[in-house]
């Protein structure tokens, strides 16, 4: 089950973002984001790091092992 997906798409709605303002927050493409969330790829742990720090959650809950 790959939640890392649905969770990034979540929270990116749930801020009122867009993919383009995402990836220009966390210094990456939108082609990236949009991949991220369909499931085609998944970010690096750089990446993972990035978006925790910008949706201010857990690295858990943004890969699915906490749901809080």
């Amino acid at each position: 089950m790959n939640l890392i997906k649905d969770r990034i798409l979540e929270q990116r709605k749930e801020k009122g973002w867009t993919q383009k303002f995402l990836a220009s927050a966390i210094k990456t493409t939108e082609d990236s984001i949009y991949s991220w969330e369909k499931g085609r790829s998944e970010p690096s742990v750089d990446f993972i790091i990035s978006l925790v720090k910008v949706f201010d959650v857990s690295a858990d809950y943004l890969l699915g092992i906490k749901d809080f």
